[in-house]
């Protein structure tokens, strides 16, 4: 029985590059001794949650469905909200509840089971959904599928900083993302096989296939080893509000953070209107759908092991390049919107594209988590991370209402110009953060 667990302590020495996997900075020794078999458990569980976010993507796998359901066209501007938003709005809500449990990863499960079932619900509408009643089911079924998001979110959070070290979560973090990204580039590989036929069928098993990924998310986090914390943080939605806005007056770094994340937003919502470019020159085929899968995952492959060494050194400075890299990304976008149609045919320019956007992307996502996992103290980090994850569902509802209306006034083109000075703004935040490494 020892072999196994010396071979397992040994790939996870070098996928970490650590020498000792028995070095914890700031876990119990208990929850150390177990670092290396969670470690695999963590990237099980996130190579099937991050599958399932791909395959059931609201920036391309919904915006198809809805169409070949023959939903309206105005349902397709509420994907994105309502997926960014539903999953982030609740959480401080509850985070006292969270706070007030010894071991957390009970929430995690029954989050990523409520995702798995709403996902076979959008399989079912794949074949049987119709008109506007199917695409109001469709939303129906998202506000559930974010909701469900949000309460694992959090938990995972908490759940991985009480079972991981220090400079060991953005590496387990790029593993995962590089995992995910070799098995969304075989499902791409796959509707590219598919052309121009009915997509309805597909549609269906790629949703099918997203539920799995959240039944295996499900499945690893019960076999999580986690030590029992500290449960005196839980509180009512009333006393982790003002806790909260206390965090927000005392703590300048949270503070600060904060405004970085709002400002990193252009990132997300640049994607879908670079995809929305690419649409308009191929219709609904999934062929086409399945070369932006294809290089989605490919990016998220190349670009999470990258950044996640990085944020492990530095995740301010992986926001920050992030940031940039979001700035001209959007300005090439905007150059290819205001190109003569004749010169842009064919959706692989708008792939490109879209790929670097995902790589960059990517970076600001894993950048921000990293940061604020590293930044809280044992005791308050489901707190941060719910509060911050909150104000961010406030500010999509906000800032992605004035960004379709400014797409619909303006265009798409001065749009992501607006988007690229959004994120210079970003690099200028993040450059003022605190190290928290």
């Amino acid at each position: 029985m020892a072999a196994p667990e010396i071979s397992q302590t040994r790939l996870y020495e070098r996928l970490t590059g650590d020498e000792d996997s028995r070095m914890c900075k700031d876990i119990p020794d208990e929850a150390c001794q177990e670092q290396p078999r969670n470690f695999f458990l963590h990237l099980a569980a996130s190579l099937g949650n991050k599958l399932a976010d791909e395959l059931a993507s609201a920036r391309l796998v919904l915006p198809w469905l809805l169409g070949a359901i023959g939903a309206p066209i105005w349902m397709v501007g509420l994907l994105v909200p309502i997926r960014e938003a539903g999953a982030l709005l609740p959480q401080v809500f509850v985070a006292g509840v969270i706070r007030g449990r010894p071991e957390r990863k009970g929430v995690w499960v029954a989050g990523a089971l409520l995702q798995a079932l709403a996902a076979a619900a959008l399989a079912l509408l794949a074949l049987f959904g119709r008109g506007g009643l199917g695409g109001a089911l469709v939303l129906a079924v998202l506000v559930v599928l974010s909701l469900a998001r949000g309460l694992s979110s959090i938990a995972t959070k908490d759940v991985l900083g009480k079972t991981i070290a220090k400079q060991r979560r953005g590496t387990l973090m790029g593993w995962s993302g590089s995992l995910a990204g070799a098995a969304t580039l075989a499902a791409g590989v796959v509707l590219m096989a598919f052309g121009d036929r009915p997509g309805e069928l597909a549609l269906a098993a790629l949703l099918g296939v997203a539920a799995l990924g959240w039944a295996v998310n499900a499945l690893c986090a019960v076999r999580i080893h986690e030590v029992p914390g500290a449960s005196e943080g839980g509180d009512s939605i009333a006393s982790t509000l003002r806790e909260g806005l206390r965090l927000l007056r005392q703590d300048r770094a949270f503070r600060h953070f904060n405004l970085s994340r709002a400002l990193l937003l252009s990132s997300a919502l640049a994607l879908p209107y670079v995809a929305l470019l690419g649409q308009r020159q191929s219709g609904d085929e999934l062929g086409d759908l399945g070369v932006l899968v294809i290089v989605s995952g490919l990016a998220g492959m190349l670009a999470s092991p990258i950044w996640g060494k990085r944020a492990d050194d530095s995740s301010r400075r992986v926001m920050r390049l992030a940031a940039l890299g979001t700035a001209v990304c959007c300005a090439a976008g905007a150059l290819l919107a205001w190109l003569p149609q004749a010169w842009t045919t064919s959706v692989w320019p708008y792939a490109g594209l879209y790929a670097l956007l995902v790589i960059v992307h990517a970076g600001a996502r894993l950048g921000r988590k990293t940061y604020v996992v590293d930044l809280a103290g044992a005791e308050d980090r489901a707190l941060y991370v719910a509060l911050s994850n909150t104000l961010t569902g406030v500010l999509m509802l906000i800032v992605g209402g004035l960004v379709g209306a400014l797409a619909q006034w303006l265009g798409s083109g001065a749009l992501l110009l607006a988007l690229a000075a959004t994120a210079l703004a970003a690099a200028a935040s993040t450059q003022r953060l605190p190290e928290v490494e």
